[in-house]
Order: structure tokens, then C-alpha cells, then sequence
């Protein structure tokens, strides 16, 4: 693989990524349910309703 085409795989990757986390997020706020995230080190609960 060309140096270009790495690149291209990786911009489609982390759009995927991105858009996983969207549709996680949206399904988490219509089912009032709470994601688990890492801040600071420590691992949090937060209310998906609460999120952008």
C-alpha cells in the first residue's frame, strides 16, 4: 500500500469511528441509558440525555 492509500483507509476509519460513536449516543439518549467513559483516570457513569 502507497502512503496515500494508508492515509485514505485511516480518514475512513476514523469517520466510522465518529459515526459509531454518533449512533451510540443517540440510541443510548432514546433508550434514557447511561454511557461509561474515562476522566481523569477514572471511570464515570454519565446520563446519555446530559451529552451534545
Amino acid at each position: 500500500m502507497s502512503e496515500m492509500e494508508i492515509k485514505q483507509m485511516q480518514e475512513k476509519i476514523d469517520a466510522g469511528i465518529l459515526l459509531a460513536q454518533k449512533r451510540l449516543i443517540e440510541k443510548a439518549k432514546k433508550e434514557d441509558g447511561e454511557l461509561v467513559v474515562v476522566r481523569e483516570g477514572k471511570v464515570v457513569r454519565i446520563k446519555a440525555r446530559e451529552l451534545k
